[in-house]
């Protein structure tokens, strides 16, 4: 490697040069001339210039090709094209400078293959994902042109062949009803297409974000048809197993006691038959709730929303429970089914005096925040493991000996037909919160 000389040190050089230069051609022409020192001294000065433009032009112009050949690779970095690298024979400040530069192409090429490369891998793994997918850019509400779409949502929505450039509603016109109406619907939920045997299940989620200043909406749509039907065979297998379970406990006692009735009429003992005929009558009044129960979870209707004063609601519900209203009623009145929301309260206000908790200790706080409202049923029972916080919203899923397991599962059902929720969480102290957010 040659020896280092720094820029100050090779300039510092060059003019102690010129300055012997000009002294030795002022001494040498003031011999020749002795009698003209203006001359000599244009002489001189005329000398010294043009040594000085060969000189600077001699050192600068490598220098200027360098400055020139940065200012291009820069320009080309700009436009991603990180292939350019620059040599300086020298070895000084600018032959560091020429270093950096390649070194900072170096790490900007690799992170454009990586980049590059991640892109490739990311767009493949959407491409094929079988969750179709559509970004549409909001240019007016509900409506706007389909930047991307996957091969998942060309399949599903124009027999394969390109979307992107189209505007949603002329795709959506070519498209199933149900499609339409989901999306009207606004928000996320489940369609189905078709009927029998050819019905097929999605799930349709939609997000809203904004892209480069714009508004973006995501869309996506995933079938969902095979998992429902495991799912729903399950779910039936398990209500066969409760059914059987609770037809057993309530046809084995009742097949038992009608055999003993039959044998004390036969030895004519009638003073035992009562008790035996109240037995009876019990366990089929308990059936008939039993099914009278299931038969009511399953036929749930669409709720039919009103604006309930909230004074006279909870003047109805202090008729048919007993519980404490925590703080103030909201002054705005509410909009949700009247009758279904009463049953699902109450559901939630009986469970709160079984779980042990005093009777003074059953509580329910409402709680208006603008677009919600939150209705809370406190008690300071037992309550729940971790076990059974997790499964109990699960229809048909109870810890009570003689449970449905559908009080809690009636009540989220009526949350979510509303657009709501239900959560539950222990209390700080003991017991339970079973918190209900709805849509005001």
């Amino acid at each position: 490697m040659p020896r280092r000389i720094s820029l100050a040190a090779r300039y510092a050089f060059w003019m102690f040069a010129l300055a012997v230069f000009a002294i030795g051609l002022t001494l040498l022409l003031d011999r020749l001339l002795p009698d003209s020192p203006w001359l000599v001294a244009a002489i001189c000065l005329l000398a010294a210039l043009v040594f000085s433009l060969w000189l600077a032009r001699t050192q600068l112009r490598p220098m200027l090709s360098l400055f020139r050949a940065l200012s291009g690779s820069v320009i080309s970095y700009r436009d991603g094209d990180y292939s350019f690298g620059l040599a300086w024979p020298g070895n000084d400040e600018l032959r560091d400078l020429v270093f950096a530069h390649n070194a900072l192409g170096d790490v900007l090429r690799e992170q454009r293959l990586g980049l590059a490369q991640r892109e490739l891998l990311l767009d493949t793994m959407v491409q094929n994902t079988p969750v179709a997918m559509m970004l549409v850019a909001e240019s007016t509400p509900d409506d706007g042109p389909i930047v991307y779409a996957n091969i998942a949502a060309r399949k599903l929505l124009n027999e394969g062949r390109k979307l992107e450039g189209q505007a949603l509603s002329s795709v959506l016109a070519q498209s199933a009803a149900p499609l339409r109406e989901a999306l009207g619907r606004g928000g996320d939920g489940l369609f189905s297409v078709g009927e029998d045997d050819s019905e097929e299940i999605y799930h349709l989620a939609r997000r809203r974000f904004r892209l480069n200043g714009r508004a973006h909406e995501l869309l996506l749509l995933r079938q969902i048809t095979v998992e429902l039907r495991r799912q729903e065979v399950q779910t039936w297998k398990k209500v066969i197993r409760v059914i059987s379970h609770e037809l057993n406990n309530s046809l084995a006692p009742v097949a038992s006691l009608a055999h003993s009735g039959a044998e004390l009429l036969r030895r004519g003992q009638h003073e035992k038959l009562p008790t035996i005929f109240a037995t009876i009558e019990e366990r089929a009044r308990h059936l008939e709730g039993f099914i009278r129960g299931y038969a009511h979870f399953a036929k749930l209707p669409l709720p039919h929303t009103e604006p309930i004063d909230w004074n006279e609601f909870i003047a109805r519900l202090r008729n048919q429970v007993v519980f404490d209203v925590d703080g103030g009623l909201p002054s705005e009145p509410v909009r949700f089914d009247r009758a279904q929301m009463e049953q699902a309260l109450i559901n939630l206000l009986k469970n709160a005096h079984e779980s042990g908790s005093p009777a003074e200790h059953v509580q329910l706080r409402i709680r208006q925040h603008a677009p919600h409202v939150r209705i809370e049923i406190l008690d300071r029972g037992a309550g729940m493991g971790e076990a059974v916080l997790a499964n109990a919203l699960v229809p048909f899923y109870s810890t009570k000996r003689n449970g449905t397991g559908l009080g809690l599962a009636l009540a989220r059902e009526i949350a979510e037909a509303h657009g709501g929720r239900i959560s539950l969480g222990n209390r700080d102290g003991g017991g339970l919160m079973v918190a209900m957010v709805l849509p005001q």
